[in-house]
């Protein structure tokens, strides 16, 4: 890892200008709400205008979250992307099991997988967690409401057997009273075969088919673009970024990541409540 240079050019190169950027939404984009934990939906004006200035030149934008798909566009519609009459936006959701182009919703890619044995596994360990699996275009279903905030669009309470009957994108898995290295230990003692996961700030889990990340979702993009993740800059915080980071041709860290982020990032900027996104996005736009 390096923090962040003083200058433009990429390491050994003498102009090298970002083609993709790809950007993490909460944490990245979005401040956090401190006595919450849950992000905040307002965009700085720094990080805005930042975000408008790499469009402006060209740069392909493509917001790359852990959200569901319905809960990504709205982002999308506070920084004023894309322009009237010009091409959709490429979104990579759900920790990149989903990829769509906006507006309007149009799902082009989507990978799922069997759920059913991971989750009873954990069930077996962790009996009162709570389980979602998105419900596309609407909201999730779960076995029982999540602390408020976490979870946006509409909500449907159903049996734990009815969620995972059924190929999945994405499972949540959370526990309000756990630690995220009560989860990190959870992961690594079940293995959970077949699957792969993320851990987050909270105890919150994340399992996706295997070889599914944000970086599998934006390498579908770069595909369709004509692109290499030589040319892409990445931004993001969490641990659900690693792969992105490690995969773009110059992954950047928040100020605000865990340790275990910052090591694999080719530079760290600043923190998020000090508009590190726009601070490195001003580095090339």
């Amino acid at each position: 890892m390096s923090t962040t240079e003083s200058t433009t050019a990429r390491p050994g190169e003498s102009a090298w200008e970002p083609k993709l950027v790809a950007l993490d939404i909460d944490g990245t984009l979005l401040r956090w709400i401190e006595d919450r934990g849950t992000p905040s939906e307002a965009l700085s004006d720094k990080v805005r205008d930042a975000v408008r200035r790499a469009y402006d030149a060209g740069a392909h934008v493509v917001l790359s979250s852990g959200r569901s798909a319905h809960s990504m566009t709205g982002i999308a519609d506070l920084l004023g992307l894309p322009e009237e009459d010009a091409e959709r936006l490429w979104i990579v959701a759900s920790n990149g099991a989903v990829v769509l182009r906006y507006p309007p919703v149009d799902v082009v890619h989507e990978e799922t997988f069997d759920a059913r044995p991971a989750v009873e596994t954990i069930l077996e360990r962790r009996p009162n967690v709570l389980v979602a699996v998105e419900n596309r275009g609407l909201g999730y279903r779960f076995n029982r409401p999540f602390p408020e905030g976490e979870l946006d669009g509409d909500h449907l309470i159903a049996p734990i057997d009815e969620m995972v009957a059924e190929p999945v994108s994405r499972v949540i898995i959370r526990d309000p009273d756990a630690t995220p290295e009560d989860f990190i230990a959870l992961g690594r003692e079940l293995g959970l075969h077949g699957i792969d996961y993320v851990v987050g700030y909270t105890a919150w889990l994340d399992l996706t088919p295997v070889g599914v990340s944000k970086a599998s979702g934006l390498s579908y993009v770069c595909d369709q673009l004509d692109l290499e993740p030589a040319d892409v800059l990445a931004i993001g915080d969490g641990r659900n970024d690693v792969e992105m980071l490690e995969w773009a041709g110059r992954g950047v860290a928040m100020g605000n990541a865990p340790e275990e982020v910052q090591l694999v990032a080719d530079a760290v900027t600043a923190h998020v409540a000090d508009d590190g996104a726009a601070l490195e996005l001003s580095r090339w736009f």
